[in-house]
């Protein structure tokens, strides 16, 4: 397309000229005008197909070649306009300034009239005619070069989103494998229990031996489908599993029936008027949890005593106390990495914690957690405190809660004598 406007601007040129030559002068004066200037035209074409490859020689040489031929200045136009699409004032210069003087060597060519002071209205004819072009040539590779760069950010944006998605599927694929390693955790620790009981105490009566039987069948069972799940999980090219539920405040007295359903002495007493918000009763949760898990690792068959205090606008204070191990320690091995974890998510949500021993022997836990005012009241935060007993499950949960998620397991190595 860009070879035929140059041929019809040529031809245009061409005739324009030839109306300006003499009657009758095609036979003898003027044979360049219908033999040697439509050649030098068809060769000035054929060099311009080859613009892109060897963009200044071709401009320099079919700029100096259009001075002999009328019919090749579409295509020198076009040469000057593709190399100041390049925008290299280094290389327009010296093609312009042949384009502009070239044309004062060839005025024999065609026997013209010329009024007095012609050459310097060819020259500024000439300048302004590669000023045009230099003007639309430059104009156009800034178009491409604003064109380059819009792809080059759409790319850019596109492979950064691509990234941000793969990152944002592969940590909730660890924070989902998190949560169902905190499960399986402690279903190991309470099968471990279960079986430390059977072990040391071989004067059980068969109904109570039946009864821990099926607890350690039933949790390898649930352990099992814990770890099939986790692996699941991290294999997945998608986190299309299903999410365990979210560790919450009233999910405590259900957590409490769980272990005490395990084999463990637990008593939980609450004296709080109202329910934490979410974040605070996750991390409720989840430092009661450590604690159980920790007590039936590092402290099988003592007691444990949980309370939970506090009010919207105050504090929520959790502690957790457990006396001496009544035999030897008969759960998993532990990591480490119990109780730094837990102390990360305390201070997430802007709290303290600590852990000592006590002087009995035994272990304590706390942490206060902060309870900003506005907190939605749960149904029964008006009723009078209670303590629930060993034997009875405190504060169940409603009957639309999900399924507890036990306790994440406390790896901490030195929290037990």
């Amino acid at each position: 397309m860009r070879l035929g406007a140059a041929a019809v601007v040529g031809v245009l040129l061409w005739l324009l000229t030839g109306a300006m030559l003499p009657r009758g002068c095609a036979a003898d004066s003027c044979s360049w005008f219908v033999t040697g200037d439509p050649v030098v035209a068809l060769g000035c074409l054929a060099a311009v197909a080859w613009r892109r490859r060897f963009p200044v020689p071709v401009a320099l040489a079919v700029a100096v070649a259009s001075a002999a031929s009328a019919l090749a200045s579409g295509a020198a136009l076009l040469a000057i306009g593709s190399l100041a699409a390049r925008r290299r004032p280094a290389e327009i210069a010296p093609v312009v300034a042949a384009f502009v003087v070239a044309p004062l060597f060839t005025t024999g060519l065609y026997p013209v009239e010329r009024p007095p002071g012609a050459p310097g209205i060819q020259l500024a004819l000439q300048l302004l005619t590669a000023g045009f072009a230099v003007a639309t040539g430059w104009a156009v590779g800034a178009r491409r070069a604003e064109v380059l760069s819009l792809r080059e950010r759409a790319r850019s944006a596109e492979r950064e989103q691509a990234a941000l998605a793969d990152r944002a599927r592969v940590l909730e694929r660890n924070r989902i494998a998190r949560e169902m390693h905190d499960s399986l955790a402690h279903r190991i620790s309470l099968v471990a229990l279960q079986a430390g009981a059977l072990d040391h105490r071989p004067d059980l009566p068969d109904e109570e031996r039946a009864v821990l039987v099926r607890g350690i069948a039933d949790g390898s069972y649930r352990a099992l489908e814990d770890l099939r799940d986790v692996l699941g999980v991290l294999r997945a090219e998608q986190p299309d599993r299903p999410e365990p539920p979210r560790p919450s405040y009233d999910r405590v007295p259900a957590l409490v029936d769980d272990a005490r359903a395990s084999g463990m002495d637990v008593m939980l007493t609450v004296e709080t008027t109202g329910e934490p918000p979410d974040a605070v009763g996750e991390v409720c949760y989840r430092v009661v949890r450590e604690a159980l898990t920790n007590a039936a690792k590092h402290a099988p068959g003592a007691p444990v005593l949980i309370t939970l205090d506090g009010e919207p606008g105050g504090t929520l204070g959790v502690a957790v106390r457990n006396g001496p191990a009544a035999r030897g320690r008969t759960g998993p091995p532990a990591s480490g990495y119990g109780l730094p974890g837990l102390a990360e998510r305390v201070r997430a949500v802007g709290g303290t914690i600590g852990h000592h021993s006590t002087p009995d022997g035994g272990f304590a836990l706390t942490a206060r957690l902060p309870w900003p005012d506005g907190a939605e009241r749960r149904a029964g935060a008006d009723e009078p405190e209670r303590t629930a007993g060993p034997d009875e499950p405190a504060r169940p949960p409603q009957p639309d809660s999900e399924p507890t998620e036990p306790p994440r397991p406390d790896d901490e190595p030195e929290r037990r004598p």
